[in-house]
């Protein structure tokens, strides 16, 4: 077991499907398979959802199949999310576990009050920069490997917003400039900052975190803190 830093570049060490499921059994959340060969979790208020969808292949992000998707909607009977977030493999498992957290811990997950400078302040209070040319959307870890936007939707970016031109926060890991990205993340305009702020908080965090394998193109950027 190797326990490495930076976090945004240790991947997921092939075990998301189990790592966060096992965050969302810890939380009380339900869980059954469904027809499309996916998990599909729901949260005991029945306002939260969670599904692994890496089987379904929905559509990708960065060239990346997105493997969970996070949703959120105002009343327990509400047929359309309010909101949608969606995580390829590659994502560590750490920051989408303290994501889902967070989502358990709101009492309304659709609402939030804050800004998005709360999103860039969490990444400059772990040492992240802002980008000069975008510094009120744009921030990078200090080794330009791993970026986090608010930017228009990708494709296929589901919100409860019917509007064009939609503005959502999406982040990715490129740990060498112009080969294939580590992982990528997207989250659609109605996701509310503060819970967007909680995943960056736990992306940029300098803390450590254990890997039995690490991804090959992260290998000379990776910082092996100890073995056990």
């Amino acid at each position: 077991m190797y326990w490495v830093t930076p976090r945004y570049l240790a991947g997921d060490d092939s075990a998301l499907a189990e790592q966060i499921g096992t965050t969302l059994t810890g939380l009380g959340w339900r869980m059954w398979p469904t027809s499309r060969n996916t998990l599909l979790y729901v949260s005991p208020d029945e306002l939260c959802g969670a599904e692994w969808i890496l089987a379904a292949y929905p559509f990708e992000l960065g060239g990346l199949p997105v493997a969970w998707q996070l949703s959120a909607r105002p009343h327990a009977d509400s047929a359309m999310a309010e909101w949608n977030a969606y995580f390829t493999a590659g994502i560590p498992c750490e920051a989408l576990a303290d994501l889902l957290v967070a989502i358990d811990a709101c009492e309304a997950p659709d609402i939030g009050f804050e800004g998005p400078e709360t999103v860039l302040n969490a990444l400059g209070a772990q040492g992240w920069v802002r980008d000069p040319d975008s510094p009120h959307t744009t921030a990078m870890d200090p080794g330009f490997s791993a970026t986090v936007s608010l930017g228009l939707h990708p494709p296929l970016v589901q919100d409860v917003d019917p509007h064009p031109d939609l503005m959502g926060w999406q982040a990715w890991a490129e740990p060498v400039l112009g080969a294939p990205y580590l992982w990528c993340a997207s989250f659609s305009a109605s996701v509310p900052h503060d819970l967007v702020a909680a995943f960056a908080s736990s992306l940029a965090s300098p803390a450590a975190v254990p890997r039995r394998t690490v991804p090959k193109s992260a290998e000379g950027r990776l910082n092996v803190v100890r073995r056990s």
